[in-house]
């Protein structure tokens, strides 16, 4: 879901400051505004109202549960209103959004025993809310951990914690406890690791991490349960929490402000003290949340300009944005900034026509890039794309200006060049540059039932025709596309239901995509299936190629450990390799949010790190509600 640079320590204190340098300029451009007061300028932003959100379906892909949701606007959730981590961010935009600060923890601490060692301090007086209603201890932090180690939830990013000591023992069975992770006593937590993990600040920030108490979450041990029990740590909580009767697993019923289909209401969190946060990271200035489904897309922006709701989850759609970007009385309400995400069609490595490189090659020359933007809006959301992990994560770097191994004119496709690729495919049986084997018709193509995806599909559709490959469109609602994707027994050939975000300022988020030590069997977010083993395909039930399918595991481990200015060299040239060689994606465009703000808005920040708004900052006037 979401950027690099001597020594343990020194790599984790450059990680901050290279994500800073790089990312300056992210908030507001020529095609955006990056003032963070939304709406009224004129006024007060006061404590009060409740702040209503539209979307067409909160698109959520691990049932809200924090320990293995994966969702980028999730973790703006989590962040900014529900759960306080160890270490967090300030949500806000630009570089000041991604250098990391404590959260619970008094301060980050510099590790010890040659980079292998963390201890932190927990500062007092952070209470869990109802109907827990108790102090957050360390040990909270450790059933964290234990839900990440438990197979049946499902942490679908618990990788990032593999090097933890005793980890892996604990997943296996054949320990009861993670012996890498201490607690001396209630407000000091101490992890071990196997080796240096300079970025390991960052992965403290992720919500998987954040406190949960046992006598809760020991009741729900399956993928996706917890989601409708979240209890906070932050200054909301979800409506109804001080009803859930939580003397016994029997007793308990899902929170009545969190319907998936419906409505997440989430009300202020009365044992919530601000003296243990700072506004810097959390203003928490409305007084409730309300995010509503409404399948309407058209009808949440109208109802945004109306003054019934303040902000959509949705993109704002080309031709509402195109109006406001042009009406001086409106831009200000229109915002526009880069995301750090990848937008990418991926291709299934395990399965036909797909398991050819060539065919993934001619694929990347034939596509029509700038009509892929023009779906989405054009310029105001993205730049065009042409390599894995966006540039923003490369701050300082040169390698990849003017860089396109499949360019082409106005990027709109290069059909000789995809004809040539296509002609040394095994798919193309007579080499006249279009596939003609059986495999290449009735292709499965996943893509989302909302704009702009249904708009790009029949361009997907007519760019996989020029060469010859005929696909089956299947659209489905933002969450079931990605429940489905990540399924790898459902053998989607080819999708563009994905984007991704950085999960932390650093190109190594993108690269965990490619790892075949992380592919799942749901859950999973390594659509190409690079790097699986026939022993997966065996476990998944699966196809397995006869030629195999390319790994790029021991590249990433050789990054992974590299530092400095290595470390950096070594992510550009895997992306370069994953473009050229192993080829998984077709990366179309590098995002930015767009977001179009109602008239009683009164503030408003982006969230560099979720790639969101940032509700920790924003504020409504109630008088100038509908």
């Amino acid at each position: 879901m979401r950027p690099r640079k001597m020594g343990t320590w020194a790599l984790f204190g450059a990680l901050v400051l290279a994500g800073s340098l790089g990312l300056a300029a992210c908030g507001g451009d020529d095609s955006g505004d990056s003032d963070t007061n939304g709406g009224d300028n004129g006024a007060a932003a006061a404590k009060g109202g409740i702040y209503r959100v539209g979307t067409t379906d909160f698109g959520f892909n691990g049932g809200f549960d924090p320990s293995g949701e994966y969702l980028g606007w999730a973790w703006d959730l989590y962040s900014n209103l529900l759960t306080r981590q160890l270490t967090g961010y300030r949500h806000t935009e630009g570089a000041a959004g991604v250098e990391l600060v404590p959260d619970v923890a008094e301060s980050i601490p510099e590790p010890t025993d040659n980079g292998t060692t963390w201890t932190f301090t927990l500062k007092k007086g952070v209470m869990f809310g109802p109907p827990v209603n108790r102090e957050v201890t360390s040990k909270d932090y450790v059933t964290a951990f234990e839900r990440i180690g438990t197979e049946s939830v499902v942490a679908q990013y618990g990788f990032y914690y593999s090097d933890i000591v005793g980890m892996k023992e604990f997943k296996e069975g054949t320990s009861k406890t993670i012996s890498g992770i201490t607690t001396p006593d209630d407000h000091t937590i101490v992890f071990k690791t196997t080796k240096p993990i300079g970025d390991f600040g960052y992965r403290l920030a992720m919500p998987a991490t954040g406190p949960m108490p046992a006598e809760v979450t020991d009741c729900f041990t399956k993928a996706g349960e917890y989601g409708r029990y979240v209890i906070s740590s932050g200054p909301y909580m979800i409506k109804g929490s001080d009803k859930l009767d939580a003397t016994s697993c029997k007793t308990m019923k899902p929170i009545s402000g969190f319907n998936p289909t419906k409505q997440l209401s989430m009300v202020r969190n009365p044992n919530y003290d601000a003296a243990t946060d700072s506004t810097e990271q959390r203003e928490a200035l409305p007084d409730g949340f309300e995010f509503i489904i409404n399948t309407n897309q058209k009808d949440i922006f109208d109802k945004i300009e109306a003054g019934e709701y303040e902000d959509s989850v949705d993109a704002v759609p080309p031709d509402v944005a195109r109006r406001y970007s042009t009406d001086d009385a409106l831009k200000d309400r229109l915002k526009s900034f880069t995301d750090d995400s990848t937008n990418y069609i991926y291709m299934n490595l395990g399965e036909a026509p797909f398991d050819d490189v060539n065919v993934r090659k001619a694929v990347n020359f034939v596509m029509d890039k700038d009509a892929l933007r023009r779906a989405w809006g054009g310029p105001l959301y993205g730049e065009i794309g042409t390599h894995i992990a966006p540039p923003t994560l490369y701050p300082g770097s040169t390698e990849f200006d003017g860089y396109d191994p499949y360019a082409s004119e106005n990027n709109a496709g290069d059909l000789a060049k995809a004809q040539e690729a296509m002609k040394a495919s095994a798919y193309d049986t007579d080499k006249d540059g279009s596939c003609d084997a059986g495999s290449c018709s009735g292709v499965l193509f996943l893509n989302r039932s909302i704009d702009p995806f249904v708009k790009m599909s029949p361009v997907i559709r007519e760019s996989l025709a020029k060469i010859g490959i005929k696909v089956q469109v299947r659209e489905l609602p933002t969450g079931p596309a990605y429940e489905t994707s990540g399924n790898v027994s459902n053998r989607i050939q080819i999708g563009a239901n994905a984007r991704w975000g950085k999960d932390y300022p650093d190109a190594s988020t993108f690269m965990v995509l490619f790892d075949g030590r992380n592919i799942l069997a749901t859950g999973n977010s390594n659509y190409a299936l690079t790097g699986m083993t026939a022993a997966q395909a065996k476990e998944f039930k699966v196809p397995y190629p006869k030629g195999g399918v390319p790994t790029v595991d021991a590249d990433i481990d050789t990054c992974a450990a590299a530092i400095g200015d290595e470390r950096a060299a070594c992510w550009v040239a895997l992306d370069k390799k994953l473009m050229e060689e192993v080829v998984p994606w077709v990366p179309y465009m590098f995002g930015k949010n767009t977001d179009l703000l109602g008239p009683a808005v009164t503030k408003w920040d982006f969230d560099q790190f979720s790639g969101e708004a940032a509700y920790a900052h924003v504020a409504v006037d109630p008088s100038k509600q509908k």
